[in-house]
């Protein structure tokens, strides 16, 4: 996960924990008593302490914290799904032990719909309303004991909120979208300013000069010949250190600064299962090859593993070896974080110093 949405879910994480704690006191202060009372004998009050509610809160804040400490250790991207799917199924359970005119059990829905529409756009949050609108529906058609007219209109208003969220939560996804494209723009017209006047510029001066040196040799004039060619070497020598500078001042982490023993090979082993365009795959062979390269040339490694294969909407791309490591609180590199970032994609690292190096890459397949 990239590091927006690593804030993103961390902030989700603790909204679900608050939520939990409202909810304890929200349920002990509600002056109803629970309506859905078919097969369960329930009771409540002000001030009413009843074992159902109380194991359904206690639950909750439980896989609530639980959430928000895997999120904070390890953030991955099955901790959101698992998440969402605990908010519907809650929500249904606390429907269940407070459904009465004050109930808050539509929080918990509007919750899990809003958290999975920002992070993941109108689709999904359509799929989890309308698995949340089933789920309280059968709820009320087995356990309503009367009036389930009046209950299944609750349901009307929150199938119209998780529509209203879907299209916000796609609103901003694809600014977020726009933003980049934007950004990358400007970058892009930054370093073709940079290149043209600075570099480009230098290119014609050493193409002048060359002639130059030319005219000279076909006057037969060697010792200026050679010395404009020396001096065209060392003005070559500092626009080459001027590049790399400038190159490396794009990149915002430092690199792996260990170097493979020249007489030494590393062995990959290589598999790629997918399937897509022509651009997506020889942007996908792009992503492996630079990978391939930064293990040959900074990972010490004696064996490499990358496999690239679909999986549901995405592809996954893992780029595994033996060698040093990473850097602790290092970038990803960046010729890989840039193609993955086109794509739309996120990227990950894992292992620390003498634990091998561990890329995880995921675009969605196009």
């Amino acid at each position: 996960m990239n590091r927006a949405n690593v804030e993103m879910e961390g902030s989700v994480a603790r909204c679900r924990v608050f939520l939990a704690l409202v909810t304890i006191l929200a349920i002990y202060l509600d002056p109803t008593k629970p309506a859905l009372t078919r097969w369960l004998p329930l009771t409540g009050g002000l001030f009413v302490v009843n074992r159902y509610w109380v194991t359904v809160a206690l639950a909750y804040l439980a896989f609530s914290l639980a959430i928000a400490a895997a999120q904070s250790r390890a953030p991955r991207k099955d901790l959101a799904t698992i998440a969402t799917c605990g908010d519907v199924l809650f929500g249904a359970a606390i429907a269940l032990v407070t459904e009465a005119e004050t109930s808050l059990y539509n929080v918990f829905f509007a919750f899990a719909v809003l958290s999975v529409g920002l992070r993941s756009g109108r689709r999904a949050a359509f799929g989890v309303t309308a698995a949340s609108l089933l789920l309280y529906t059968v709820l009320i058609l087995t356990s309503a004991p009367s009036q389930q007219h009046y209950y299944v209109m609750r349901a009307a208003y929150l199938g119209l909120i998780g529509y209203v969220v879907g299209y916000l939560g796609q609103e901003r996804l694809d600014q977020d979208l726009r933003i980049r494209a934007l950004e990358t723009t400007a970058q892009r017209e930054q370093i073709a300013r940079s290149l043209h006047d600075g570099y480009a510029q230098s290119l014609a001066g050493i193409n002048l000069r060359l002639g130059s040196c030319q005219e000279l040799l076909r006057r037969d004039q060697r010792n200026e010949a050679m010395l404009e060619l020396s001096e065209l070497q060392a003005g070559v020598n500092r626009e080459h250190d001027e590049l790399r500078a400038y190159i490396h001042s794009l990149i915002d982490h430092d690199r792996t600064s260990v170097q493979l023993d020249a007489r030494s090979s590393t062995r990959f082993f290589v598999r790629a299962d997918f399937a897509g365009s022509f651009e997506f795959v020889e942007h996908v062979f792009q992503i492996m090859l630079e990978g391939t390269r930064n293990v040959r040339r900074h990972a010490s490694a004696r064996s490499a593993a990358i496999h690239a294969r679909a999986i549901g909407e995405d592809l996954v791309i893992d780029i595994d070896d033996d060698g040093v490591g990473f850097p602790r609180d290092v970038g990803a590199p960046w010729s890989i974080a840039s193609r993955v970032a086109e794509s739309g994609g996120e990227v990950r690292l894992y292992g620390d110093r003498g634990q091998g190096g561990h890329v995880h890459v995921e675009i969605p397949v196009s």
